[in-house]
């Protein structure tokens, strides 16, 4: 599919960073698994990092697409310097402080709750 189409589905960029990996499709529930790209974050770009596996999944709520309440399932990759044995990950503001929904859905609602 049109990678430019899907973009319009996810938060702005969402799709630079992240492949989707599967999605399940209910009547009620539209889940979209994302996995981090396996691009190393630039601010890192010094280091010699190797890939660690991921983070624990995170569930976010977006807008709802036809009716259905929708969850982005992301799982963000975890790195390592190899000879410093540090660990790291990029840093993402994937969730709105204080909720479970993406900063741009939670903007939203939260200008309708002031009309």
């Amino acid at each position: 599919m049109n990678d430019d189409l899907l973009a319009l589905f996810f938060p702005e960029g969402m799709l630079d960073y992240f492949d989707i990996e599967d999605y399940t499709n209910s009547s009620t529930e539209l889940q979209i698994y994302l996995r981090e790209k396996d691009i190393p974050p630039v601010e890192y770009s010094h280091l010699n990092l190797q890939k660690r596996g991921f983070h624990t999944p995170k569930i976010v709520e977006d807008f709802p697409i036809r009716g259905k309440k929708v969850k982005l399932i992301v799982k963000r990759r975890r790195w390592a310097e190899k000879d410093a044995h540090l660990k790291l990950s990029r840093d993402w503001k994937l969730v709105a402080k204080g909720t479970r929904m993406s900063e741009e859905y939670a903007s939203f609602l939260k200008a309708l709750a002031r009309y």
